[in-house]
C-alpha cells in the first residue's frame, strides 16, 4: 500500500498536476477598487486563482493545501516596472559616470551580472516582487532571460534589447551581444536596430532620448532634428506588435515621444513643472508613467560618499555589489584618484544640494499633479544604477511617491495592476481575481496603514507555489561575511549583528575567548560604531574554504588614527557565524 502512494505522489508530481490551495479567512486587498475584504478564502488550482469568496461559503476538502490567514493580508505580486541587469547597483557598474575600470575592469564587471542575474532574481521574489520590467538590456541578457524562464519559482522578466539612443557613451561601444546601446542618428538606423532586436524576442522596445546643449534652446533644437529617429523607431516597433517605452526627462522630449507614438515613459519630467495640457495629452494617449524619484539622488549621494542605507536594504541586497559602496572610502587614497575627493567635495557643496533639492521638487510636484490627471503611475527604481540596488530599492521609491502626495491605495495600485497594463498583460496578473496568475504576497500587517508593512512578508506565491522568504536565497557563508563587513562599515549595529548566532563566540587566535554571545558584541561594537564616525573596513584578500572564510582585513578611522591590519577567521554553524578568530 504504503508503495503504491509513492507511484501515486510520484506521477502527481512529475504530470503537472497540483492538489489545490485554500489561503483561508484572509484579508485580501482589492487593487481595482482600493478596498480590503476581510474573512475570504482564496483557492489556488494549477497556479491560477480559481475562486476568492468568504469564508464561509467555502467547503474545503481533505487533500487541500491550507495556509492559514488570519490575521493577514494577502496582496498581489508586486512589479518593479524599471529596473536593468546589466547594472549591479554598485560603483563600477556605470564607468561612464564613474570610471573605476583601472580597480575594476568593466568586462569583469559583465561577466559577473551574468552569474548573478539569477540571484538578483531571488532577491526579488524575497521581497515580495514577482515580476520585473528591464527597459533596456543586451542581447546576452535576453538569451539569459529565456533560459531562467524554465525556472518556476522565479520573478516574471520583462525585457527590452538594447537601448536605441541619439547618444553612445564611449565605454559602451564595440561590446557585441554585451552592448547595452545601439547609436542611431538617422531613420534608417532606427529601422534597422528595431529590425536587429526581433530575433531575440524582446518584450518591447526601448528609446533612450539623449538631447544635449549649452542652453534649452540648444537643446529643443536637437530634440526636433532628432525627432524623425525617434519616428522611425516607434514606427517599426508598432508594425512589429511591440510597445516603446521612452527615456525623456525634460517636458519637450516626452511631449515629442508621445506625439509620435510612444507608449511608456520610463521617468518623471524633472526640467519644469508640467503644464495642464501636457498632463490632458497623457491622459488622452493612455500614457503610463514609471517616476523612479530616487535614482539620481542615489548618484550624488554616492559621488558625495554620503548614501546611507537602512537595516533591510543591507539585509536584502546582494552583499557584494552594496559592499562595492563603501570601496571609494580607500580607493580616495589610491594613486591618480583625486578625483573622488574632488567629486566627494562638489557633491556636498551648497549649490549641488540646492540644485538636488530643486528637481526633486519639479518631480513630485509633477507626480502629484499627473496622478491626479489620471495618468497611469507604475512604481520602478531603475534598480542597477549607481547605488540603486535591486530589489531592496523599491520600498524606498515607494516612500517617496508618498511624499508626492499619493495616498497608499495608489501606490499599491502602483506596485501592482498598473505596472502590468504597461504590456497589456492585466488581464493576467496584477489583482487578486479570478482566473489570474496565482502570484501573491501573504503580508503580516496591513500595507494600507504603513507601506513599511510591505517588507513584513509571511510568504510570497509564485505561479501559485508558496515560499518562505526565508528560503527563497541560498545563504553562503561568504553572503554572510560580506553583509556584516558591508554592516560594519556603515556603521549599523542591528545589521551588523544578524548574521551572527545568538552564541557567537569571539576569540584572538588560536584560543584567548574575548567575548561569547551576540549581547556582549552589541556593547563593543555599539562603543565602538558611535566613537569611531570614519571607520572603513577593506578587505585585502579572501579565502572561501568549505565552512570557514578567512579574510586579510586592514580597518582605518580608528580612534587611535592608526590603521589596524588583521586576519580574520570566520566559522559557521546553520547559516550563522559562529566563531571568530583574529590574528593580529
Amino acid at each position: 500500500m504504503k508503495k503504491f502512494q509513492f507511484i501515486i505522489a510520484f506521477i502527481f508530481c512529475f504530470t503537472g498536476t497540483r492538489a489545490q490551495t485554500y489561503i483561508q479567512n484572509v484579508t485580501v486587498a482589492d487593487v481595482i477598487h482600493k478596498k480590503m475584504l476581510p474573512s475570504q478564502t482564496v483557492i489556488i488550482t494549477n497556479g491560477i486563482i480559481t475562486a476568492v469568496k468568504p469564508g464561509k461559503q467555502v467547503k474545503i476538502p481533505q487533500n487541500a493545501t491550507i495556509i492559514n490567514g488570519e490575521g493577514k493580508y494577502l496582496i498581489p505580486g508586486m512589479t518593479d516596472s524599471h529596473i536593468h541587469f546589466f547594472q549591479s547597483g554598485g560603483i563600477y557598474t556605470r564607468p561612464d559616470a564613474l570610471d573605476l575600470r583601472k580597480h575594476v575592469p568593466y568586462e569583469q564587471e559583465i561577466k559577473w551580472g551574468h552569474q548573478n542575474m539569477e540571484n538578483f532574481l531571488q532577491y526579488y521574489l524575497k521581497t515580495g516582487i514577482t515580476s520585473v520590467i528591464d527597459p533596456g538590456a543586451t542581447y546576452n541578457f535576453l538569451l539569459l532571460r529565456d533560459s531562467l524562464k524554465k525556472k518556476q519559482n522565479l520573478p516574471s522578466v520583462y525585457m527590452s534589447g538594447p537601448l536605441i539612443t541619439t547618444y553612445e557613451p564611449e565605454v559602451f561601444k564595440n561590446l557585441d551581444k554585451d552592448e547595452p546601446f545601439k547609436l542611431a542618428l538617422t531613420a534608417e538606423e532606427a529601422r534597422k536596430y528595431v529590425q536587429e532586436q526581433l530575433p531575440y524576442r524582446p518584450d518591447f522596445i526601448k528609446i533612450w532620448y539623449i538631447v544635449s546643449g549649452a542652453n534649452d534652446q540648444e537643446k529643443r533644437e536637437k530634440a526636433k532634428k532628432l525627432e524623425p529617429v525617434i519616428k522611425a523607431t516607434i514606427e517599426e516597433a508598432h508594425k512589429n506588435n511591440l510597445k516603446v517605452a521612452v527615456h525623456a526627462t525634460e517636458r519637450f522630449t516626452a511631449e515629442t515621444a508621445v506625439l509620435n507614438g510612444a507608449n511608456y515613459l520610463v521617468h518623471d519630467i524633472e526640467d519644469e513643472v508640467v503644464p495642464d495640457d501636457f498632463v490632458k495629452l497623457l491622459q488622452s494617449k493612455k500614457i503610463i508613467l514609471c517616476p523612479t524619484l530616487t535614482v539620481s539622488d542615489n548618484y550624488y549621494d554616492t559621488y558625495g560618499q554620503k548614501k546611507h542605507y537602512s537595516t533591510y536594504e543591507l539585509e536584502t541586497s546582494n552583499p557584494k555589489s552594496i559592499g562595492s559602496m563603501y570601496d571609494l572610502k580607500h580607493l580616495e587614497s589610491t594613486p591618480d584618484s583625486t578625483w573622488i575627493k574632488k567629486y566627494k567635495t562638489r557633491f556636498n557643496s551648497p549649490q549641488i544640494k540646492s540644485y538636488v533639492s530643486k528637481v526633486d521638487s519639479i518631480r513630485k510636484i509633477n507626480l502629484k499633479k499627473l496622478t491626479d490627471g489620471g495618468v497611469t503611475i507604475a512604481a520602478g527604481t531603475d534598480a542597477g544604477n549607481i547605488g540603486t540596488q535591486h530589489a531592496s530599492s523599491f520600498i524606498e521609491e515607494l516612500k517617496a511617491m508618498k511624499e508626492s502626495g499619493m495616498n497608499n491605495w495608489q501606490i499599491l495600485e502602483s506596485a501592482t495592476i498598473n505596472p502590468a497594463k504597461i504590456l497589456n498583460k492585466d488581464s493576467q496578473y496584477g489583482s487578486i481575481e479570478k482566473g489570474k496568475v496565482a502570484d501573491l504576497v501573504l503580508l503580516t500587517a496591513n500595507p494600507i496603514e504603513n507601506l513599511d508593512h510591505l517588507t513584513q512578508i509571511d510568504t510570497v506565491f509564485k505561479n501559485g507555489i508558496p515560499l518562505n522568504p526565508n528560503t527563497i536565497l541560498k545563504i553562503t557563508p561568504e553572503m554572510l561575511v560580506q553583509q556584516q563587513v558591508n554592516a560594519y562599515n556603515a556603521r549599523n549595529i542591528d545589521a551588523f549583528l544578524e548574521p551572527y548566532a545568538e552564541d557567537v563566540e569571539i576569540y584572538t587566535f588560536p584560543n584567548a575567548l574575548l567575548s561569547k554571545g551576540k549581547e556582549s558584541m552589541r556593547k563593543t561594537y555599539e562603543k565602538l560604531f558611535k566613537s569611531a564616525p570614519d571607520l572603513h573596513c577593506e578587505i585585502k584578500q579572501r579565502i572561501v574554504n568549505l565552512n570557514s572564510v578567512i579574510d586579510k582585513e586592514s580597518v582605518s578611522g580608528m580612534r587611535s588614527g592608526q590603521k589596524v591590519e588583521a586576519t580574520a577567521i570566520y566559522e559557521f554553524k546553520n547559516n550563522k557565524i559562529s566563531k571568530v578568530y583574529f590574528l593580529y
